[in-house]
């Protein structure tokens, strides 16, 4: 579908890609997606790792809509309200983001913002997909 684009002239890329090539009939724009939970309530207020797994549970639930997999994601913005939280979290983070999308690593931005839409939200993720 897809390959990663990483330029042996910049730094080895850890948990992301510096770009992602993809071939495909269908774009599906994510929206950003945060850690509502079926109630609309956010899951675990001020705690970024929940957040963040919450967050993917709901990507994924959102591409089977669309059936598609998170493996045809080939970009996504990450939006927090701490970019330091995010980073001491890293390690943990990494372990859930394996587990939902495996060792696919689309092209990825982090952008640290004042505050999201919900007060409650640490973390918001907007993500572009393609398939055939």
């Amino acid at each position: 579908m897809g390959e990663p684009i990483n330029p042996e002239s910049l730094p080895e890329p850890r948990g992301f890609s510096y770009a992602f090539s993809a071939e495909g009939s269908r774009i599906i724009h994510f929206a950003g997606h945060t850690s509502l939970d079926g109630e609309g309530q956010i899951v675990g207020p001020s705690d970024m790792v929940v957040q963040f797994d919450q967050v993917l549970m709901n990507l994924s639930l959102t591409a089977r809509e669309a059936s598609v997999e998170l493996a045809d994601i080939v970009k996504m913005t990450l939006f927090v309200t701490d970019a330091e939280a995010y980073k001491s979290k890293a390690s943990e983070i990494g372990k859930i983001y394996r587990r939902h999308f495996g060792e696919h690593y689309p092209a990825m931005t982090l952008v640290e913002i004042s505050r999201l839409w919900d007060p409650a939200a640490m973390i918001e993720i907007e993500a572009v997909g393609v398939v055939d």
